[in-house]
């Protein structure tokens, strides 16, 4: 019989490290491999414990056109809103009790300095209002201070503040720029469809602004936030002007997206959702056009936003109708474009962000887009198609059968078109909102 060896204490404990190490290791893999497997349409990957933020109202941050940028005398040979107060109003989306602000200086290309900045409740609720509720308006800080310099390419976060606002309601933010900015390049989203208000002098803390001057945009202002329970999350939705609401109502709030939060907030089990609008007219895909396009911006506008756990995919059709109306030309676009939605879905998978797309909506008889030998409708066709097999995006949204002709499906319903026959009217609008089904998000 052998003699007994002693193990020596530095080897037995190397042993047993590693013997736990393997255990955790192998517990950890089996974690791993449950929580990477693909959660349903309607269910949350990570939902947030405790309370957080999560944005109510967005707009997307684009470079002011020449014929956009404010009126006389309120835009100078070299600067811009000098000596200005700004009114603008938003209708939020989920309320709160705790708020705050995002400014965007994303296409200046000097600081921008704000001198002080409130918010308020505009009177009677109204979207478009120039003036405000007595003895709601509120100071706004940031890091402490009324004033903040927002950098070149950048955005600026106000503290949070005590306000009460309610769910669907409407926000008044006014801000003063007593130097304005020493630049023409203004960062803005010109298709408010909501008038705001310029006027001379600080008015921050007035109730009215008698004699200002309305204008169709929104300037500066990119994001509001509200401090929310767990439950809440947001719904991002990428698109161009058929979602930033061209030929919708000017003050009406009545976009598809606006439509469709009415419907959210129908079922209790879907009232915490807010519907961020990450528009703007005449944006593509794969090309710069007003605005960078969404491959480009969709770490900015929905990656990076607070509280996103759903994205809607609705844009494609100004990539189609600016591309040349040859077969080659048509043939490379659409596999561009699909190409961009599979990137757009690996990206927001990432994220766990559950990515839903939406049909391309017709243009037939569209003098923009439409053309006699149809090649752009047939890449409309194909990519619809591509949009619809299962297995690319996490659900699909039928806005083209919403909306089209029965008798003629390349066209629009000839009721639910502005007179382009590419841009809907509100009745046309609410289709779409329609069309979305609200399965796909809480209380299936």
């Amino acid at each position: 019989m052998k003699p007994h060896r002693r193990v020596p204490l530095a080897t037995l404990i190397s042993t047993c490290v590693l013997a736990l190490a393997l255990v955790v290791t192998s517990s950890a893999l089996t974690a791993l491999v449950r929580n990477s497997r693909p959660t349903a349409p309607g269910a949350l990957a990570h939902k947030p414990s405790g309370r957080h933020w999560v944005n109510t109202w967005t707009a997307m941050p684009q470079l002011t056109e020449p014929a956009n940028l404010p009126p006389a005398p309120f835009t100078g040979a070299k600067s811009v809103l000098a000596d200005t107060t700004l009114r603008q109003t938003l209708r939020v989306s989920t309320g709160g009790h705790r708020i705050r602000l995002r400014f965007s200086n994303a296409y200046g290309d000097t600081p921008l300095p704000l001198t002080a900045v409130t918010v308020a409740l505009p009177q009677g609720g109204q979207a478009g209002a120039a003036a405000v509720e007595l003895g709601s308006t509120h100071p706004v800080t940031f890091s402490g201070r009324a004033w903040a310099t927002v950098p070149v390419g950048a955005e600026v976060v106000s503290d949070p503040l005590d306000f009460d606002l309610a769910t669907g309601s409407t926000l008044t933010v006014t801000a003063y720029l007593a130097q304005g900015q020493p630049s023409l390049a203004l960062t803005s989203h010109p298709g408010s469809r909501t008038t705001s208000y310029l006027i001379s002098g600080d008015h921050t803390q007035d109730q009215d602004l008698p004699g200002a001057t309305p204008v169709n945009h929104w300037y500066l202002l990119s994001d509001v936030e509200v401090l929310s329970p767990g439950a809440a999350e947001a719904l991002a939705i990428l698109g161009d002007s058929l979602t930033d609401g061209r030929g919708s109502t000017t003050n009406g709030n009545d976009r598809w997206p606006d439509q469709f939060f009415d419907r959210l907030q129908t079922r209790a089990a879907t009232s915490g959702i807010a519907v961020l609008n990450q528009a703007a007219g005449g944006n593509r895909v794969l090309n710069d056009g007003l605005g960078p396009n969404v491959l480009a911006r969709l770490d900015r506008d929905v990656l990076s936003r607070s509280g996103v756990s759903r994205l809607i995919v609705f844009e494609g059709v100004n990539d189609i109708g600016t591309a040349d109306a040859t077969p080659d030309a048509q043939r490379r676009l659409t596999d561009d474009l699909i190409a961009a939605y599979r990137q757009i879905i690996v990206r927001a998978h990432a994220q766990d962000i559950r990515v839903y797309g939406a049909t391309l909506t017709p243009f037939g008889g569209s003098t923009l887009y439409d053309d006699p030998a149809g090649e752009r409708e047939a890449s409309r066709q194909r990519v619809n198609a591509w949009i619809r097999t299962p297995g690319h995006f996490d659900a699909v949204i039928d806005f083209d059968g919403a909306v089209r002709d029965p008798d003629n499906p390349r066209r629009l319903r000839p009721d639910l078109h502005d007179g382009d026959w590419l841009h809907l009217n509100p009745t046309g609008y609410g289709k779409l909102a329609a069309a979305v089904p609200t399965g796909l998000f809480r209380g299936k």
